[in-house]
């Protein structure tokens, strides 16, 4: 599936969280913008960092009327650790098989690693912006925020 635009309506999924309880996009529609936020692998440099600035400007998002779920294809159990962790005050949901990451159209990077992209959704369901970057976690933050300001 090619990757989504601005613009396009975002398609709706069902994933577990954490606790294995179902989170399902549409559930905001109507009340909250979404940033949902892929990435590679539960702690790991990049990625943690990337989680812990989402949890740093988590009240910027919040004043924003944005709610932030983050997908990678890891277990509910390694996305429990990580949370835990690092005290992340946001879902992280899991994508087992990747179904959702190819929903989206966020590709591998070099063959083998998911790649990391990050979509505003407005309340309205639809994408609003897009940013792909593996390496510039922070980046992510920056450009999330921005776009819904």
């Amino acid at each position: 599936m090619p990757a989504l635009t601005p613009g396009t309506p975002a398609p709706d999924f069902e994933l577990p969280d954490t606790t294995g309880k179902p989170v399902r996009l549409s559930e905001y529609k109507g009340t909250s913008a979404v940033v949902v936020y892929f990435y590679p692998k539960d702690d790991t440099g990049v990625c943690t960092k990337e989680a812990c600035t989402f949890r740093d400007d988590f009240s910027e998002f919040e004043s924003a009327g944005a709610v932030i779920l983050g997908i990678s294809d890891d277990s509910t159990e390694s996305h429990s650790a990580f949370s835990d962790k690092y005290s992340l005050p946001f879902p992280l949901l899991s994508d087992k098989g990747g179904r959702i990451r190819k929903l989206y159209g966020v590709r591998k990077k070099f063959g083998i690693l998911p790649g990391r992209v990050t979509f505003v959704i407005d309340r309205e369901g639809i994408v609003r912006h897009v940013y792909s970057a593996l390496f510039e976690s922070d980046k992510h933050v920056q450009e999330a925020l921005a776009a819904l300001k």
